[in-house]
């Protein structure tokens, strides 16, 4: 054999010789009817015990939902419920009450949600990290400048920052409310510039939601962070802040808001939310459901193949 002869062979013997020609060695198992139906009992006999879990910590969430939007307008603009909203003459504050239906163990998570909003993706990220200095920032328009000053943060999403407040009393004295760390560590640390301080925002004409605090850095901004993280969907609930003492049933809670933010132009809905949390999250029974359908539809197949076959077998 020469020389060129072995390297052939070699090249033959290669491991990309043989993947590309197809004669690695593999596994191919043979579909037998025991074989099916033992994998989809199994799949059904995993799948369903952790629906069942799933679901069980689902409901050990405690929740509590109100609406405010319409309860805090005063009778005489129910009719013209934009002309309230946009007269500053007239007074926000609102009060509304819950009684707690379950124990509540700290912390409870408060929530705003707003239905029926769309909000805008519009915005310069680099901005909001390096300040007035950076370039590009044609995708904040139209609050892109004012009176030739660039706006810090720029953008309609920050422009529209919701404002409205919550203030909660328990028997007469006020439940504290924790509001850091309530936006993500990654955001303030790496999306916010710990130098860049709002600048020129909420200055123009035509005044969107609530105002920032030129003193405090983007980076410590937490509700303007929070509401920055823009929702894909027009339903939606943002964090506020946090109970930090257990809520005990049949508690009554008295809330005193102030109602400034503007969902009647546009038919939205703004209700607060007080949850608290199992160790999947939130009250949310989709996964669990998820689970148990997927679970039962394979016992079901593993069934039906097993009659299928076995009356097969009698023909």
């Amino acid at each position: 054999m020469t020389d060129t002869d072995r390297g052939t062979q070699r090249d033959r013997d290669s491991a990309f010789y043989l993947f590309t020609q197809q004669n690695l060695p593999a596994c191919k198992p043979v579909l037998t009817p025991e074989w099916v139906f033992m994998t989809f009992l199994f799949i059904g006999f995993i799948f369903i015990p952790v629906g069942l879990v799933t679901l069980r910590a689902s409901h050990s969430v405690v929740e509590i939902v109100e609406r405010y939007d319409i309860g805090c307008v005063p009778e005489p603009f129910r009719i013209n419920k934009v002309s309230y909203i946009q007269d500053d003459s007239i007074p926000k504050n609102c009060s509304l009450s819950f009684k707690v239906p379950k124990y509540m163990k700290a912390p409870i998570y408060i929530y705003y949600q707003l239905d029926n909003y769309y909000q805008n993706h519009r915005r310069s990220d680099k901005q909001l990290l390096h300040g007035q200095n950076q370039h590009g920032i044609s995708s904040c328009q139209p609050v892109e400048v004012n009176n030739d000053r660039p706006i810090i943060p720029c953008g309609l999403i920050a422009w529209s920052l919701f404002n409205d407040t919550f203030t909660f009393i328990r028997n007469r004295a006020e439940l504290k409310v924790n509001r850091k760390n309530i936006a993500w560590k990654s955001d303030r640390e790496h999306k916010f510039g710990k130098n860049v301080y709002p600048f020129n925002f909420q200055n123009g004409t035509l005044i969107g939601g609530g105002k920032l605090n030129p003193r405090i850095p983007l980076s410590d901004q937490e509700d303007l962070i929070v509401w920055m993280r823009t929702s894909a969907l027009p339903s939606f609930r943002k964090l506020y802040g946090r109970i930090e003492k257990d809520l005990d049933v049949d508690d009554v809670v008295v809330v005193h808001l102030m109602n400034n933010y503007n969902t009647y132009s546009f038919g939205g809905k703004k209700k607060l939310v007080l949850s608290t949390t199992s160790w999947l999250g939130g009250k949310n029974d989709f996964l669990g459901l998820a689970y148990v359908f997927i679970g039962s539809s394979s016992v079901t197949i593993a069934v039906v193949f097993t009659l299928l076959h076995l009356l097969s077998q009698r023909h």
